[in-house]
C-alpha cells in the first residue's frame, strides 16, 4: 500500500517545540515536467501508471527529517525491522494476496516486479512466505551508509540521505526510468521525466499547520497542496447546526453532511494547489462569513447535482466493493507528549515497475496535476501536486489531544469526518466512533485517472437503516449500498490527561488496521 518511492505527509506535536508543525513528504514534479510537454506527446490528462506521473520520491527524506528534527533513534535502528522482513519474508495476508491476483495480467509484462510478486510465475497463495531481497539490499546499503559516515549524528544521517538522492541509489533510479518505457494508461509507452537532479535538489519542508477552532479543540491538517484544508472547511459548515439533534446517521444528518462536503469539495477543486506556485486563498476559506455564506447554498431537503466544470461522469454508478488498494495510515503517541499523524502512500507495486537491483517502485502522484494551463493546480517544474494525503491532528489548549487519519483516496476527509464528529458531537469513545457506519459522496472530479465524476452519488455501508436509504433517494441522492464493513480504515490515538492514559483505536475493515501499545 506504500513504499519507499512514495510520499507521505505528516503532522507532528513535538513535546520540545510545544507546537504543531506540518513535514510536507511531497515530492515534487521533475524539471522536465511541463503541460506543453503532455500536450506535445498528445496527451491531456495524465496517465495513473507507469513512468509519467512520477514525483522526486519524498518519503525516505521524510524519515531521516524526522530522525534529525525529532529522533532518538539511529536509521539502522529504525530500518532494522523492514530489512528483517524484506530479506527473511512474511506471510502472504488476504489482501496483500488480493492485490497480487487483482493485478497479475499487468504484473507479468514487468519481469522485475514478477519476480517478487509472482514466484513461480503465479501468484502467492495466503500464508506463503513473500521475500523481498533487493528491497532488503537497499535498506542495507543506506544503514551501512550512516555507520561509515563516522561523524556525528546529524552528519551519519546526511550521508544515507546523499546516497538515496545524489548517489548511486539516484543514479540507478534515473538510469532504470530513462532507459525502459513502459505502455502506460494513455495508451503508448513512456519513459521516466526525472534526472538525478531533481532527486538531489528536493528536501522535506516544515511548514505551519493549517487549523481551525471547533468546540474547544483546535484542528490541524497539512496546507492546499494536500485536500486537508476541507476537513476544515466542512467543520466551518457545519459548526453552525445541532447536528447532535438531527440524530446519528438519520437521513437528515447525512444528508447535510453530505451536501457541506460537496461544497468543500468544489473549492478543493477550483482552489488548492502548492501555495508555492499559486496564491490560494484560505483565509477567506475557512472563515466564519464564508461559510455563512456557503450554508445558505445548502437545500435541506434535495440533494445538489450541480458539478465543478469540466468533469468526466461514468454513465452510471461504479461498484466500490471489489479490491481497493490506495494507502496506509499511522498515529504514533509517547509518554513525553509527543504525537504524530502520517500518511505514507505511493510506490505502489501494481502502478509502476520496480526498478532493477532496487527492489521498490516509484509513485504515481503526478497524475493529480491537471493539464490545463489556467487552473491553479496545473503541472509545473519543481511543483507538488495537490495529494488527498490527510493526516489530522488535534490540540487543546496547547497540549496535544488525539491523532487519526485513513487510507482512501479522496474520501480520507470525509471518513475521518464522520469518526471526529462521532467523538466530539455524539460522545463515543475511540473504537466505536472508527465502527460506526460510513458514507461519503463521489460528487467531485476523482483526483486519479481517469479523473471521472459521479453526481449526486452517495455510498452507504449497509448498516445504514433501509428508512434511511429510502428517504435520501426522495431527496434526490444516487444511492450506492455496499457491505456492511468496507469503507474507512480509521486509526486514532489520544492522550487522555485526566487519566492519564494514552487510548488506541483501529478499524476492523480490511483485517489490516492495529492498534498497539507498550
Amino acid at each position: 500500500m506504500n513504499g519507499i518511492g512514495g510520499e507521505a505527509p505528516a503532522l507532528v506535536y513535538s513535546a520540545k517545540h510545544r507546537k504543531v508543525l506540518a513535514l510536507s513528504g511531497q515530492g515534487p514534479a521533475p524539471a522536465r515536467a511541463t503541460a506543453s510537454f503532455f500536450h506535445d506527446q498528445g496527451i491531456d490528462l495524465i496517465p495513473g501508471d507507469g513512468f509519467l506521473p512520477a514525483t522526486v520520491p519524498a518519503s525516505f527524506d521524510l524519515w531521516i527529517t524526522f530522525l534529525m528534527k525529532f529522533g532518538t533513534m539511529s536509521l539502522t535502528q529504525v530500518l532494522s525491522p523492514a530489512i528483517r522482513l524484506a530479506d527473511q519474508g512474511f506471510p502472504v495476508y488476504p489482501t496483500l494476496a488480493r492485490a497480487i491476483q487483482v493485478h497479475a495480467k499487468r504484473l507479468i509484462d514487468w519481469p522485475t516486479t514478477a519476480r517478487v510478486f509472482l514466484p513461480d510465475g503465479r501468484p502467492p497463495v495466503i500464508g506463503q512466505r513473500l521475500t523481498q531481497k533487493d528491497l532488503a539490499k537497499t535498506l542495507r546499503r543506506l544503514a551501512q551508509a550512516e555507520k561509515r559516515s563516522g561523524g556525528s549524528r546529524l552528519e551519519s544521517l546526511g550521508a544515507a540521505r546523499e546516497l538515496f538522492y545524489s548517489g548511486n541509489l539516484a543514479k540507478q533510479i534515473v538510469k532504470f526510468t530513462s532507459e525502459n518505457s513502459i505502455r502506460d494508461a494513455s495508451g503508448m509507452p513512456h519513459s521516466g521525466l526525472l534526472d538525478v537532479k531533481d532527486l538531489s535538489d528536493f528536501h522535506t519542508s516544515i511548514e505551519r499547520s493549517i487549523s481551525v477552532q471547533y468546540k474547544g479543540l483546535e484542528v490541524h491538517k497539512c496546507g492546499p497542496w494536500s485536500q486537508g484544508p476541507v476537513f476544515l472547511q466542512q467543520l466551518r459548515l457545519l459548526e453552525g447546526y445541532g447536528l447532535h439533534h438531527l440524530g446519528h446517521n438519520s437521513a437528515d444528518y447525512i444528508h447535510l453532511l453530505t451536501e457541506a462536503s460537496k461544497l468543500a469539495f468544489a473549492d478543493r477543486e477550483k482552489h488548492y494547489a502548492d501555495p508555492l506556485f499559486t496564491h490560494v486563498p484560505l483565509h477567506r476559506l475557512l472563515s466564519k462569513r464564508y461559510a455563512a455564506e456557503c450554508r445558505k447554498l445548502i437545500k435541506r431537503r434535495k440533494a445538489s447535482m450541480k458539478l465543478p466544470a469540466p468533469t468526466r461522469s461514468p454513465k452510471a454508478p461504479v461498484s466500490r466493493s471489489d479490491f481497493r488498494g490506495d494507502t496506509t495510515h499511522l498515529d504514533v503517541a509517547d509518554s513525553q507528549g509527543n504525537m504524530v499523524s502520517v500518511t505514507p502512500s505511493g510506490g505502489w507495486f501494481w502502478a509502476s515497475p520496480i526498478i532493477e537491483g532496487l527492489g521498490f517502485p516509484l509513485g504515481t502522484r503526478g497524475q493529480m496535476f491537471s493539464l490545463d494551463e489556467s487552473h491553479p493546480n496545473c503541472i509545473a517544474p519543481h511543483k507538488r501536486p495537490r495529494t488527498t494525503l490527510s493526516p489530522t491532528l488535534v490540540t487543546q489548549r496547547g497540549f496535544p489531544y488525539m491523532a487519526f487519519g485513513t487510507p482512501g483516496g479522496d474520501q480520507q476527509d470525509q471518513w475521518t469526518l464522520q469518526f471526529f464528529l462521532n467523538f466530539v458531537d455524539f460522545g463515543m469513545n475511540l473504537q466505536s466512533a472508527i465502527d460506526a457506519p460510513t458514507f461519503h459522496h463521489s460528487h467531485f472530479p476523482s483526483s486519479f485517472h481517469p479523473r471521472e465524476a459521479e453526481p449526486g452519488t452517495l455510498y452507504l455501508e449497509g448498516r445504514i437503516a433501509p428508512s434511511v436509504r429510502r428517504e435520501l433517494k426522495r431527496r434526490g441522492h444516487r444511492v450506492v449500498v455496499q457491505g456492511d464493513w468496507v469503507n474507512g480504515r480509521v486509526t486514532a490515538v489520544r492522550f487522555d490527561r485526566i487519566h492519564a492514559v494514552i487510548e488506541a483505536a483501529a478499524s476492523s475493515r480490511d483485517q489490516t488496521p492495529y492498534a498497539i501499545g507498550q
